[in-house]
């Protein structure tokens, strides 16, 4: 089970939504706890989007180390073109 990267104990606030009518009464059928279901959607998208970030952000780091070295090993490329 993962943990959770939020106050699971602050307190809650309501906030509105538009939400399809149809779906919203097809998870009524299945859940009388609307909100908590929700609530877990939100946890795991936000731990979703941070763990995409994180991955964009090594790579990109990654990138930039590599290009680096390149650099230090071969100068650059305008080196050879520039009229400076």
């Amino acid at each position: 089970m993962k943990a959770n990267t939020f106050n699971s104990d602050a307190r809650k606030r309501p906030v509105n939504l538009s939400l399809n009518e149809d779906l919203v009464a097809q998870v009524r059928g299945l859940t009388n706890n609307l909100s908590g279901v929700v609530e877990s959607l939100l946890a795991d998208y936000v731990e979703h989007e941070r763990q995409q970030r994180m991955a964009k952000a090594r790579t990109l780091e990654a990138t930039l180390s590599m290009w680096n070295a390149f650099n230090a090993k071969h100068g650059s490329f305008a080196d050879e073109h520039s009229s400076l």
